[in-house]
This record gives C-alpha cells, structure tokens and sequence, in this order.
C-alpha cells in the first residue's frame, strides 16, 4: 500500500478537491460585496439629498436611478468578455481573479466617500472589477477537474451554493447596517468582505497551482491573437458581410436610442465579428460543431434570465403593492422575499446535483443541453402561480403571498437545471484557448437577459401584470419544448463530450473492484 502524500493541490475534501472551496469562499464574498451594494443602490440614489435616517442620498428620480442601475447591472456581466480575453492574452485566470479582487476592494472603498466623483468612481470599478474576476473564476473551477470526470457538474454546483450564501446573507446583514449606521457604511460592509475574499484567495494559492495558469503564445505554435483574428476578417467576404450588417444595424440604433445603445451595439457588433472568426479558424468539424452548439445554448441563457429577472422588477413591484404580507400580525418587508430564491438554491442545491448525477449513471437523458431547456419549462411554469395571484387581485383586491412563495421555489429550481449546468457546459464544449472568453461571453448573455428583463417589465404598465405574466409562462414553454424537440441532432453535434463522464465513471467503478480483490 502506497504511503505517498499528495502535493496540495491535489487534496480532496468530501470528494472534491479543496481548491473548489477556496473559489467556493472567494466568490461568496464577491457575491455577499456585489449583491449588497446591489441591493442599496437604487433606494441611495433616489432617496432625498437632506436624507433619512439612513444619510442624505443623491436625490434622483425614479427613472433617473433606474436608468443607471440598469447600465450598471449590464455592464458589469459585458465586461466580462473584455476580463475573459485579457486572461486569455495577457495574464492568466488565476492573476486575473486577484487583479479583479484587489480592483473590487478599491471600488468599495471609494463609495465610501459621500462626493458624486467618488460614486462614479467606485462604480467604474466595481465594474471592471467584476469584470475581471466573474469569468476566470468560474473558469478555474472547471480547471479543477481532468476531461470526463463526473465530479464536474456537482462541483459546480457547490461553486454556485457560494454564490448564492454570499448573496442570502447580504440581503439579511447589509440593509441592517444601512438603518444603523448610514448608506455609507454599508457600501463600506460590502468592501470588507471583499477583503475577507481577497485574503481567502491568496492564502488558498497553493491549492491552486495547476490551474489559471497563463501559457504564453510562443509555448503553442497554433496560438492566434485577437488582433489576427479581426485582420483575417476583410478576408472573409461572409464574415465581413454579416459584421458590416451589424454595425449598420448598431448606427441605427445609435440614431434613434440614444449613443448609450449605439456603443452597446458597436460592442456587440465587435464580439459577434470574434465569434464568427473564431468558429472559421477552429481546426475540426468537431470543435466547430461544439462551438455552434455552445452559441445555440446562449440563446437559452438569454431567454432564461430575461423571465427570471423579474424577480428584481415586475415581482418586486407586484409584491410590494398588490400582495398581502401580513404573517401572524408583522407585515413582512418586500425585500426579504428576494432571499427566497437564495435559500432555496442553498436547500435544494446539491439534491437537484445529486439527482442529475443518479440519472446519468442509470442511463438516462441527462445532458446539459437537456437539463437547460428543462430548467426554462420548470422556470416558466413558476409564472402560471404568478398568473393565478394576478387572477386572485383582479377578484379580491389582494393577493395571497403563498403564490410568491411557489413561484420562487419553481424559479430556483429552474435555475439550478440550467445556471451551474451552463457553467460547467461552457468548460466542457469551449476551445482550451478561448476559455475564458467564451465564459464572458455567457455572462455578457445573462447580461442582455437582465436588459430584456427590464423591457418586459416596463410593458407590464401598458398591458397589465395578468398579461405579462401569462406570456411568459407560454413563450418560455415553447422555447424548452423547442429545444428539446432538437436536443437529439444538438447532442451530435456535440461528439459525445458528455458520454466520456459516465464511461469514466464505469472505468473508476471497476478499477475500485479490482482494487479490493
């Protein structure tokens, strides 16, 4: 029997290996900074310069604030393509994640301050912050494990529980801070832990050595550059037609938007030009046929998001005027029913895994592609209790906040059939050398959800709540049941990449066996 010790990164804690729960603790406090600062910035901006309570605020309006946090909320998952290249190009994930921690906390620590350069500023770098970490962190995570291992999809899964702590307990402390002690101090709460994030990271190092390591161009002679990529466009007469579209399509909504949309569409324009090299230079029909099937399941990403998003919008609104919150004398405050989405993804989490896992074994339809257009169906039935509440105040005048409570358990479990699937899909499906761009370019896809959200939303006060919420249940139906009609011709297209998991399993299955004889 082999006495040998295991070098560090390879350590395993409850079958996983110990670096996921490093990214599992800095990614928590990433999620506890973003989503607290989050959670005050729409109600710091538009409450009254004189103050509260709470401190003086900046005095915007409604549309004002919800303007920027719509900008702000969008960019932050945009940049990602710009953090994912940079770790590609320049320095790796792993260095990228620090830089975009260190980043984060000087972000935070500028909101501190009560002058308006100083809201911008912080802001801005949040964003690049996020940037920088959000893609190549997730990166690593699949970084952790070798091609085929089964663990993948439950580690992630683990991963997104972090997410998701981080989240519920910002929800729970910040807006406690924010009564005590002022706006301010709690901008200043979300910098702290960040530092708490930060020091995690750095101790956790040497758990960590074998991945989000940068590999220099000159160690792979068939590296391209981004710069070579974007040449090699004027000399593809399809690929230059469709960009040279876009980017007339981009001027146009320049003209009748606003330049805010103009850009955002220039920048779109620029990354779909990428793609569409990208997707030309791969070397087999099988790297391409993947790529386009990982393009297809952003589709998907947006779909899912732009309904589920709700829950920041239209539900919030619905909640807090339409919805009777009164349990045992104490009216529940509206905010805290955003912590239902985060406590049931911290129940339900590992289960939801662990079932897929069970499947897989048995033989069954598991893959991601599955799992995904399932989670939008399951996703979109949540609204039919959102439908049944609209029904139930058209009658009463009121309605029962069990319908709230049922529409966020099918929401999470929708989003865990689709949100950690996705994440480990992209690692699996994605070309080594664009591995965190294509990362960014999933959560720039959950970024436009967030926007179609906000469209949707704002339609509510012209059609009615009743409306709205009907069409969601139908339209994102009819999206998962498409995609599942097409999942047999998509999982070909994908060349067995996640049958390797279960045959490995089996070879593990029987290694153990001989082992023990």
């Amino acid at each position: 029997m082999s006495t040998a010790i295991k070098p560090e990164h390879q350590k395993e804690l409850f079958g996983q290996p110990i670096g996921l729960y490093i990214l599992f603790l800095t990614e928590m406090w990433e999620r506890f900074s973003y989503y607290g600062m989050r959670a005050l910035l729409v109600l710091y901006m538009t409450t009254a310069t004189i103050g509260d309570d709470r401190g003086a605020g900046l005095g915007w309006t409604s549309k004002e604030a919800l303007a920027l946090y719509g900008w702000y909320t969008m960019l932050v998952y945009v940049m990602s393509i710009p953090g994912g290249m940079i770790a590609d190009k320049l320095i790796g994930q792993k260095k990228a994640v620090l830089v975009g921690a260190i980043i984060l906390c000087l972000g935070h620590g500028v909101l501190v301050l009560t002058d308006i350069w100083a809201f911008y500023t912080g802001l801005g770098l949040v964003i690049l912050g996020v940037g920088l970490l959000k893609p190549n962190i997730s990166t690593m995570v699949g970084g952790l494990y070798k091609d085929g291992d089964i663990r993948r999809d439950k580690g992630f899964s683990i991963f997104y529980i972090g997410i998701n702590l981080g989240s519920l307990l910002a929800t729970m402390i910040v807006g406690l801070v924010v009564a005590k002690w002022g706006w301010h101090a709690g901008f200043g709460l979300a910098g702290i832990v960040m530092v708490l994030g930060l020091i995690n990271y750095i101790y956790g190092q040497k758990y960590l050595t074998h991945v989000g390591n940068f590999i220099e161009a000159k160690d792979d002679p068939n590296e391209i550059s981004y710069g070579k990529l974007y040449s090699k466009l004027f000399s593809s007469p399809i690929q230059l037609g469709f960009t040279t579209v876009l980017a007339i399509l981009s001027g146009i909504g320049w003209y009748y938007l606003d330049w805010g949309y103009g850009l955002l569409f220039l920048f779109l324009t620029a990354i779909a030009a990428l793609l569409m090299m990208i997707y030309k230079e791969l070397d087999s029909q099988a790297y391409k046929d993947r790529f386009l099937v990982l393009l297809l399941s952003f589709i998907m990403v947006i779909i899912f998001w732009g309904a589920f998003e709700q829950a920041g919008g239209l539900m919030n609104l619905y909640t807090e005027t339409n919805t009777d919150r009164m349990l045992f004398g104490w009216e529940i405050p509206t905010v805290m029913f955003q912590s239902l989405n985060a406590g049931f993804i911290i129940l339900f989490a590992t289960a939801v895994a662990g079932y897929w896992a069970k499947r897989k074994l048995k033989g069954k339809e598991a893959s991601s592609l599955f799992k995904m257009a399932l989670g939008i169906i399951i996703m979109g039935f949540g609204f039919l209790f959102m439908v049944f509440a609209a029904m139930e105040f058209e009658k009463s005048g009121t309605s029962s906040m069990i319908w709230l409570v049922l529409a966020y358990l099918f929401h999470t479990i929708g989003e865990l059939c689709i949100s950690p699937v996705a994440l480990s899909f992209i690692t699996k499906l994605a070309p080594v050398k664009y591995a965190s761009l294509m990362m960014g370019v999933y959560f720039a896809a959950t970024g436009l959800g967030n926007k179609v959200a906000g469209i949707v939303g704002e339609s509510a006060s012209d059609y009615g709540e009743l409306t709205i919420f009907s069409g969601i249940v139908i339209f994102t139906v009819i999206i998962g049941a498409l995609f599942i009609m097409i999942l047999k011709p998509l999982k070909r297209l994908t060349h067995g990449v996640e049958d390797q998991e279960r045959d490995l399993k089996h070879e593990e299955a029987e290694g153990f066996e001989l082992a023990d004889n």
